[in-house]
């Protein structure tokens, strides 16, 4: 529970601050996590008053990370296996022909924050697509307490042959240099490996703590590989061996990294127990050169 009333101020603050980044990263509806915020100021007026402090702090330090290019921001549709996919795009309003990434969001739909790291993709100098993967099933809805049940009625085939319809969507877009890459998170770093299996045309995939392919199928990868793992995820990191195995012996190119002291989810800045600063960052800017390398 969230009240407060005698507690010190410090306190409050990061209560006030674990509670925004929950409704930031979808946990809660507007209307749930304002009752919540009235507990801690202590009515549903001082709620209101703080509010908009709250979003315009929040929108500053986002512009901070787009950089200095301007951003376009749009949902969009695009075609795919099981009719349109709706997607959140990103791209700076400068510059020409872009190389491309695809952004998989984690097993919470496409949730602000995965909109955000999108904008943060294309600040860099990209044309950033997020798909939705929920969008045959009507998509990630506002409040996600439930999404488990949604992401379960999804054709994992379908799915995959939806993202790799992506990759041929940014190939031809008139913003796009015919180059993209893939990058996602948790089960988007899953993903993303298997839009490295089945997409002959991806030219660069970079999941982080993702679910590995089958021994098998990673002979079927033409696209080189970098690879980030936690240092504190057992279930996942259970997999990295046989899939290194495999990746030399078909003589793909890749980097896989362990970052230390992390768990799952590291990346992730809305979740306060998970996220790594360190480790966030440097995975990024290595996940950005990257890009820069394998789709110029």
């Amino acid at each position: 529970m969230y009240i407060g009333e005698h507690e010190k101020p410090e306190i409050m603050e990061k209560k006030v601050t674990e509670l925004f980044n929950d409704y930031k990263k979808g946990d809660l509806s507007r209307r749930g996590f304002l009752k919540k915020l009235a507990l801690i100021t202590g009515s549903m007026t001082g709620a209101m008053a703080l509010l908009p402090l709250m979003e315009e702090n929040d929108l500053l330090a986002a512009k901070e990370s787009k950089g200095k290019d301007e951003l376009i921001s749009e949902f969009i549709k695009y075609p795919a296996a099981t009719g349109e996919m709706r997607a959140f795009l990103s791209f700076p309003k400068k510059g020409k022909k872009l190389p491309a990434v695809i952004v998989i969001h984690e097993n919470r739909g496409l949730v602000p924050h995965i909109q955000e790291v999108t904008k943060r993709m294309a600040a860099e100098g990209f044309l950033a697509l997020a798909p939705d993967a929920l969008s045959p099933v009507g998509g990630t809805p506002e409040d996600i307490s439930n999404v488990g049940a949604l992401f379960k009625q999804l054709n994992n085939e379908e799915t995959i042959k939806n993202f790799v319809a992506a990759v041929k969507y940014l190939e031809t877009h008139p913003k796009s240099n015919g180059k993209v890459g893939c990058t996602g998170f948790c089960w988007g770093g899953a993903m993303t490996n298997q839009v490295a299996v089945n997409s002959p045309d991806l030219d660069a995939a970079v999941p982080y703590y993702g679910r590995q392919p089958a021994a098998e199928d990673v002979a079927k990868i033409k696209a080189p590989v970098m690879a980030h793992y936690a240092e504190n995820d057992a279930g996942i990191n259970a997999g990295i061996a046989p899939f290194e195995e495999a990746l030399k012996k078909n003589n793909i190119e890749y980097q896989i990294f362990s970052y230390p002291g992390t768990g799952h989810g590291f990346n992730n800045d809305t979740n306060t127990g998970r996220y790594h600063e360190e480790a966030a960052k440097l995975a990024w800017s290595r996940t950005v050169g990257f890009f820069k390398e394998k789709l110029k």
